[in-house]
């Protein structure tokens, strides 16, 4: 079972999760919504297309963008489409 931890609170948690390029990312239906605030953030990868970005808040800290997904990937990508993953500031332990 896969964990994403931010301040000690566990905002993702799944058997489930796709690895690529070195990243976690976890099923839509495994993270903890009232954790994540969406930002108007937007990065582009050749292969995988627009990542859209949330901000994390937990206990009176926030991450900001801290966490991404693809909404509408590239064919390549269609694995990981609506998936989360994070930065470092979260703590994953797949």
């Amino acid at each position: 079972m896969a964990k994403a931890m931010f301040q000690g609170t566990v905002v993702a948690e799944s058997d489930a999760v796709e690895t690529v390029e070195g990243n976690t990312y976890f099923p839509p239906d495994t993270v903890v919504s009232e954790f994540f605030t969406p930002t108007d953030k937007t990065t582009v990868c050749g292969w995988k297309g627009t990542a859209n970005y949330y901000s994390l808040s937990v206990a009176g800290e926030t991450a900001e963008n801290a966490a991404w997904t693809y909404r509408d990937p590239k064919p390549a990508a269609s694995n990981i489409e609506n998936f989360v993953a994070f930065y470092p500031v979260v703590t994953v332990e797949a």
